[in-house]
């Protein structure tokens, strides 16, 4: 692997973390409450480990089967990244996935839920989840509508192996208008507040996902608290 592709990673990430530290000034907000997720789908494991080495400790994967190979690629890694599922995840792959220890952002149906619960259970852990909701309204994209969203939350609540930390979510066009997307980040906000009011306690539910290498500014003022950030970390690779 070329230094200089090193060197473009850092750089990249370095920006990153400016802008996200901007976009939080405008906020009102501390940059240390914003996560940057690296999402490695477009890379090899070996361009994987320069993202860590950039100091980049979140790794994301949307196949389950490539974060499988990628986690092991990368097992000698320290400190260990934290693995992070943005794609869909059937049934019959919960098992290698949740043995990553991953945190899996798109649960998005009550089968789900139910699987990922006793399979933990099984795997004697906890595994981390976040209920992915469906902004678009479109029926052929992925998420649940803010009714199951509500409905997932409610279960969540009492299931014994899975610690529900909040909500992901993707605006409508990515690299649309950027006042589209926040309104819709807006949403998703509210949806989180209102289902975090209606929890024992108010516990949980502190993580917002949302927002990527096109929009995660918007993302941001709104209350982003993880970012999946993909095409930015390697802009310019191989140049």
């Amino acid at each position: 692997m070329p230094a200089s592709d090193a060197a473009r990673i850092a750089a990249n990430l370095a920006s990153v973390h400016e802008r996200v530290a901007e976009a939080c000034r405008r906020a009102g907000r501390d940059p240390a409450t914003v996560t940057v997720v690296g999402v490695t789908k477009y890379v090899d494991a070996a361009t994987a480990r320069l993202v860590h080495a950039a100091g980049c400790r979140d790794l994301a994967e949307s196949r389950p089967q490539a974060l499988w190979a990628k986690a092991e690629a990368l097992a000698d890694l320290e400190p260990p990244p934290r693995w992070h599922l943005v794609g869909h995840l059937q049934r019959n792959k919960i098992r290698r996935t949740l043995a990553t220890g991953a945190v899996i952002h798109t649960l998005d149906s009550l089968r789900l839920l139910e699987a990922i619960d006793a399979e933990s259970a099984a795997l004697g852990r906890p595994s981390e989840v976040l209920v992915e909701v469906n902004l678009a309204g479109d029926p052929g994209r992925t998420g649940a509508s803010e009714a199951e969203a509500a409905a997932l939350v409610a279960a969540a609540a009492g299931c014994r192996s899975v610690r529900l930390r909040g909500l992901m979510g993707m605006a409508s066009v990515p690299d649309g208008d950027p006042a589209a997307a926040r309104r819709e980040f807006a949403r998703l906000r509210e949806l989180r507040d209102a289902f975090a009011a209606s929890l024992p306690g108010g516990d949980g539910l502190r993580e917002l996902s949302m927002g990527m290498s096109g929009d995660y500014e918007a993302a941001i003022l709104e209350g982003a608290t993880m970012i999946r950030i993909g095409s930015a970390l390697f802009a310019g690779l191989g140049g």
